[in-house]
């Protein structure tokens, strides 16, 4: 048996847009056989990949490799968490959040080159309504999009801003009470997100200030939108300015209440996760390892 670190692939086979690489020869000719030892396995369900990254760290690996969008490493996240296995991304989605922030190469042949020097270091986590999410969450139009996107056959940015572009105007805000650093506020909301991370992927800019490290969540609070602006948010998201004072607020905290009069759609790391009424958001300190470039 080999005294080599391990590390395991865990490849979701149907994850992103791209053209159906060979991933596991690729791992053959760029990982360095003499740094690590590996394994490859196949997710076959939705929640696989947790408990194939939960066994992994159990079983004490080095890290564990999520090969597939958001959703994938998400999954494999979630299992992770304060153990002493790291996360490490092969970025095969279509928006690929949590790669970006951590600035890992998009590229797979550099990806799993990064494999062989990278370093480990630690991140924060969210929770909401007690799902995990790792680069952001949200209430309202951004969770009305993501469920529209979980049911669309085309994948990727594209997609993602002809949806927003079609659904925009007949979305409608909707009340709801806040508790934000024992604050509260009764207030329209169009969108609530509460990130972690600084962008929903694509280098889309939900919360540009966003410190993935500093025990803090960033909540960007968008109480009515018109087309005007959606334009200046759209135009700070792509450049990664902050919104003016007229298009959203800002804030930061450990964590937030929200009460709604009727249930509204929510999300986690992009992936719609149904309605509810009340939403209870926490932030978890520095609970992720990951292996990202030196």
């Amino acid at each position: 048996m080999s005294n080599l670190p391990r590390i395991r692939f865990i490849i979701n086979p149907v994850s992103g847009t791209r053209s159906k690489v060979d991933v596991a020869a690729r791992i053959k000719l760029y990982l360095d056989h003499k740094k690590l030892d590996h394994d490859i396995v196949y997710t076959d369900y939705a929640g696989h990949a947790t408990e194939l990254a939960a066994a992994a760290a159990a079983d004490n690996y080095y890290a564990v490799v999520a090969v597939g969008g958001d959703g994938t490493v998400n999954e494999v996240a979630r299992s992770l968490q304060y153990t002493n296995t790291a996360l490490a991304i092969l970025p095969k989605g279509s928006g690929n959040g949590l790669a970006r922030h951590l600035q890992i190469p998009l590229q797979l042949n550099n990806a799993i080159k990064m494999l062989n020097t990278g370093q480990i270091s630690q991140i924060d986590s969210g929770t909401i309504n007690d799902m995990p999410f790792f680069t952001t969450a949200g209430i309202g139009f951004d969770a009305y999009i993501s469920s529209v996107f979980a049911g669309s056959k085309s994948r990727g940015l594209k997609t993602y801003v002809e949806l927003i572009v079609k659904e925009v105007r007949n979305y409608r805000h909707l009340p709801v009470k806040v508790w934000i650093n024992d604050k509260e506020l009764v207030t329209d909301c169009f969108v609530m997100a509460f990130a972690n991370a600084a962008q929903y992927g694509n280098n889309a800019y939900i919360a540009p200030l966003a410190d993935i490290r500093d025990g803090l969540l960033d909540i960007c609070l968008i109480r009515q939108l018109d087309v005007v602006k959606a334009l200046n948010l759209s135009y700070c998201m792509l450049t990664k300015q902050l919104a003016n004072a007229q298009s959203a607020e800002y804030f930061k905290t450990t964590q937030v209440r929200v009460e709604t009069e009727q249930p509204m759609m929510f999300h986690a790391d992009g992936e719609y996760k149904g309605k509810a009424s009340q939403f209870d958001v926490k932030l978890n300190p520095l609970a992720l390892k990951v292996l990202i470039p030196s």
